[in-house]
């Protein structure tokens, strides 16, 4: 009976003594916690500098026992890799996790995971891969997960989808995957990437207002083949041409981003492939200039810039002008003056 005592006790003691040890690392600055462990001290650098950086480590990525045994599997698994002779070089998150610190997300940017629910982007891999009209018009290979399934981390394209031709039927090879995100918002934004966070201004500190504030771009490209975010400061704008002709290509930073997956074919030819660049009358206006950011929606931003009554007379609103229809002569990415001028530029009537 001593002895069961004397067990019990220790295991009660024990547990109590973890639960304090638990309790106090989750309360402390993570430069105390997750920094003292080098392979993430890099990241926990950049978290220093980054928007979130007054929200603590745990709320986006839980805790040991957050998720129960698979947290501690999880940690378990870093505390052996930390002290074995085979450190892995960097620390990363899988795609799974990616989309469970996504639900996170949601808390606090739900407004936006709204627009982005509704949108062109929120497709999933069954949408993506399972597309009879796109795979029998191009034949699925692995660059498809440059833009569509970027965090694919159990192999290439061939251990998504099957067969990897124009034919079909196509079907997934892991049922689990259909309504898993292919464009999430980890896409284009990295967490981590520096930024302040949103403050009131202060009218009596003229450097404060919203105009005199450096504006700061907050997305990136993620590039599979090397696992790397480039922020869209460091992306490039292709030479794109028509006609021979170079187009003009909005400087927005944002665009670099967007010509990143809506690109043009190996020779930068205007419409091709997947181009969506403006030319013609719209020619050097920003994609965002019309599309919302997250739900991509364009359908109010014409009467932006054209007003129902016109001097033409046209609604703008009423017009086709999507993308979609490869018929439409008033398609907003490629319609010129010509297009609805084909005898040169009208005669101005006289007011009567």
């Amino acid at each position: 009976m001593k002895k069961i005592l004397i067990i019990s006790s220790s295991l009660l003691l024990s547990g109590v003594a973890f639960l304090v040890f638990y309790s106090r690392w989750n309360a402390a600055s993570p430069t105390r916690t997750c920094a003292s462990c080098h392979e993430i001290s890099n990241i926990v650098d950049i978290w220093g500098e980054s928007t979130h950086r007054n929200i603590a480590c745990k709320e986006c990525h839980g805790t040991a026992l957050s998720e129960g045994i698979h947290s501690l599997k999880e940690k378990g698994s870093m505390v052996f890799h930390h002290n074995s002779k085979t450190k892995p070089e960097d620390v990363r998150i899988s795609e799974a996790q990616r989309l469970r610190v996504l639900q996170r997300c949601i808390g606090c940017h739900q407004t936006e995971f709204a627009k982005w629910n509704s949108g062109g982007h929120a497709m999933n891999y069954s949408e993506v891969f399972l597309n009879s009209v796109h795979n029998k018009a191009e034949t699925i290979y692995d660059d498809c997960l440059r833009c569509h399934g970027m965090f694919y981390d159990k192999g290439t394209v061939v251990d998504i989808v099957e067969p990897l031709d124009s034919i079909g039927p196509w079907k997934l090879k892991d049922a689990n995957l259909a309504d898993r995100p292919s464009i999430p918002c980890f896409a284009c934004h990295q967490v981590h990437q520096s930024g302040n966070p949103g403050k009131r201004q202060n009218l009596e500190t003229p450097a404060s207002l919203h105009y005199s504030r450096v504006k700061k771009t907050l997305t990136s490209f993620y590039y599979r083949r090397d696992n790397m975010y480039f922020p869209v400061l460091s992306l490039t704008y292709p030479e794109i041409t028509y006609r021979s002709v170079p187009v003009k290509i909005s400087q927005d930073p944002n665009q670099s981003l967007c010509i990143q997956c809506h690109s043009s074919n190996a020779f930068n030819m205007a419409g091709t492939s997947d181009d969506r660049t403006p030319r013609g009358v719209h020619e050097g206006i920003s994609c965002l200039a019309c599309h919302d950011s997250h739900s991509n929606s364009a359908i109010a931003s014409c009467k932006n810039c054209h007003p129902a009554i016109s001097n033409c007379k046209l609604d703008a609103e009423k017009m086709n002008t999507t993308y979609r229809d490869q018929s439409s002569q008033n398609n907003i990415h490629f319609v010129a003056c010509t297009d609805c001028h084909s005898k040169g530029r009208p005669t101005k009537h006289s007011n009567p």
